[in-house]
């Protein structure tokens, strides 16, 4: 029998990860996004929505979370807890704080309810696509349960260790991507002000060994003017870095060149970069006023 799943949290990423869950056939019961249209579009493929999220639980074996952070992730497993059933699953597909992980997967053990962190990679093109990278942290027996339902939206699955590790490899993932984009913001804003126009430095960089995908959806943007090339928002970026720092911090471990990206990130916040639609490759605006480049 398949596996009833849930899945909470059907925004950027969430709705194309839906989608896939339920178009390769699996019963999958959501709860109402703030946007209506990932909800209608998902129950015209079959889903069933509620209203409640004890309600959700009661439907389902294995829970999808995707949300914005730890925060969240607990506000939401608080709501689930009264209809989880024991041998039910929970996989936090969020960018979260591996201590809370741990936290949270050892309340709901004591219910008999097991935990997976399963964060990704890439963005919402990929989502729908089905082709995310896919990091788990969960038991042996846990993983072969939840990693055909993941397959059906990640192209790459890596079980990289227990349940927390996951979300630390994410947030190593995640401080490499953001650590490019702010170089590239930071040179993009030196290439002008030392009079090498965007569409030059390009030429130099596309092509060669210092490009890479990463670059050109930031460049998507920096050189095509396409707002939307890469949809993770400034805001999120800056709370993965405060991630990214706490974890370093706990470790013992000097990071003065994640510390130096966070603070890319939270200038940017701070100057009105704060809005839903404030991406990671508008951070090289932001720098660029900072720096008097118009």
């Amino acid at each position: 029998m398949m596996e009833r799943v849930g899945f909470v949290g059907i925004g950027l990423m969430g709705h194309g990860m839906a989608k896939n869950i339920v178009d390769k056939g699996y019963p999958l019961t959501v709860i109402a996004h703030r946007k209506r249209e990932a909800a209608e579009d998902l129950i015209g493929r079959g889903a069933v929505e509620v209203t409640s999220l004890p309600d959700l639980a009661g439907r389902c074996d294995v829970i999808f979370l995707c949300l914005t952070g730890s925060p969240e992730v607990a506000s939401v497993l608080a709501g689930l807890k009264p209809g989880l059933a024991r041998g039910s699953v929970v996989v936090d597909c969020s960018t979260s704080d591996p201590t809370v992980s741990l936290r949270l997967a050892a309340e709901l053990a004591g219910i008999g309810v097991d935990f997976a962190d399963a964060p990704l990679s890439r963005t919402p093109k990929e989502a729908w696509a089905g082709t995310l990278d896919c990091m788990v942290g969960a038991s042996d027996a846990v993983f072969a349960r939840v990693q055909p339902i993941i397959a059906t939206w990640a192209g790459k699955i890596v079980h990289i260790g227990v349940v927390g590790d996951g979300h630390k490899m994410k947030l190593l993932n995640n401080f490499l991507s953001l650590g490019y984009a702010a170089l590239y913001a930071e040179a993009l804003a030196l290439s002008r002000k030392v009079g090498i126009p965007v569409a030059e430095f390009d030429k130099v960089i596309r092509g060669g060994r210092m490009d890479c995908p990463f670059y050109q959806t930031f460049m998507g943007y920096n050189l095509e003017g396409n707002r939307a090339a890469h949809r993770f928002t400034l805001g999120n970026a800056y709370k993965d870095m405060r991630y990214v720092e706490a974890m370093a911090n706990a470790a013992g471990v000097a990071t003065p060149v994640a510390s130096a990206v966070k603070n890319s990130y939270a200038a940017a916040v701070a100057t009105g970069g704060s809005g839903p639609e404030d991406y990671v490759p508008h951070l090289a605006d932001f720098v660029a006023r900072a720096n008097g480049v118009a």
